[in-house]
């Protein structure tokens, strides 16, 4: 997949995932080009389909443990400052409530901050 063997896909999203939980402890955000531009195990685009796929995964998992979805703090470095369109997707399939994208967002934000804080 993505022209990796499952191990390199997980070595990268293992990294992301590492990058992305440091963001949050900081109680920060980062722009999608500036975490790319930090993944040392492969070279990845800001828009490409493999990014996307593994913040998917990566929020997949930590939803499901409870602590958020950890992409959340990953945005457009121009404009609105938010995820994009990728995430709000994932809200849908995850069962959450789509009806007020920056509520959600900012609920998200604070619930995956929070979980970090201090860790």
């Amino acid at each position: 997949m993505f022209n990796l063997t499952s191990e390199q896909l997980n070595t990268v999203k293992d990294e992301l995932r590492n990058l992305i939980i440091n963001v949050a402890k900081q109680q920060a955000r980062i722009s999608y080009s500036v975490l790319c531009s930090q993944v040392k195990s492969t070279f990845i685009e800001p828009d490409s389909h493999l990014l996307a796929y593994l913040l998917d995964q990566i929020s997949r998992e930590e939803d499901a443990g409870g602590r958020g979805m950890l992409s959340v703090v990953v945005v457009h470095k121009d404009g609105d400052m938010q995820p994009g369109n990728g995430f709000y997707k994932l809200e849908k399939q995850l069962g959450k409530d789509t009806s007020d994208r920056l509520a959600f967002w900012m609920n998200e934000f604070n619930k995956v901050h929070a979980f970090w804080r201090g860790k």
